[in-house]
């Protein structure tokens, strides 16, 4: 284990295309089968190792594509953890930050009055606030939306890497913060 908090195994690792460019953050196991298959190399290591049967591996924290690898546009699938990470696990009413298991999802235009489930109709909630709220439209609850919601995008990832450099420095000067 990694201080208590994740298996080591789950840590997340940047990812860089041959041009250094951040492309994806993924899972230490993900990204060791990546380093040992060749397609990528490890720029950071963390000071910990993982071990086989036959060798050692320091656990990367930041690898790079060998080969350039061309990103097309790409959008995010629509699910809670998106949502969730979109909105950076914030209640979008009361701008408290909560564990995923504390926030529900909220539909901003109720379905029952014509609202889709969609990325610009759903935000993170906590208990409270989704209560309180119920089946009616936010202005109509005293409510107020922190931010308009939004689809994922490649600006939105980027923001995330750049929250998740905060707490590994060996990230920073791939990201620019």
């Amino acid at each position: 284990m990694s201080d208590g908090a994740q298996p080591v195994m789950q840590l997340p690792v940047l990812v860089l295309n041959a041009s250094y460019e951040p492309i994806n953050v993924t899972p230490v196991r993900r990204a060791v089968v990546l380093v040992i298959k060749g397609v990528a190399t490890t720029e950071e290591a963390d000071g910990v190792f993982i071990h086989s049967a036959a060798a050692s591996f320091r656990v990367p924290s930041v690898i790079r594509l060998r080969e350039f690898r061309r990103i097309p546009y790409q959008t995010r699938a629509l699910s809670r953890k998106n949502i969730l990470m979109r909105d950076r696990y914030t209640c979008q009413f009361c701008g408290r930050i909560f564990p995923a298991g504390d926030l529900t999802l909220d539909h901003v235009i109720p379905r029952s009055r014509g609202g889709h489930t969609d990325w610009d109709n759903l935000v993170a909630c906590c208990h409270r606030c989704n209560n309180h709220k119920g089946d009616r439209l936010p202005e109509e609850a005293g409510l107020k939306l922190l931010r308009v919601p939004r689809p994922f995008t490649l600006h939105t990832s980027r923001q995330l890497m750049r929250m998740m450099a905060k707490s590994d420095e060996r990230w920073r000067k791939y990201l620019f913060c």
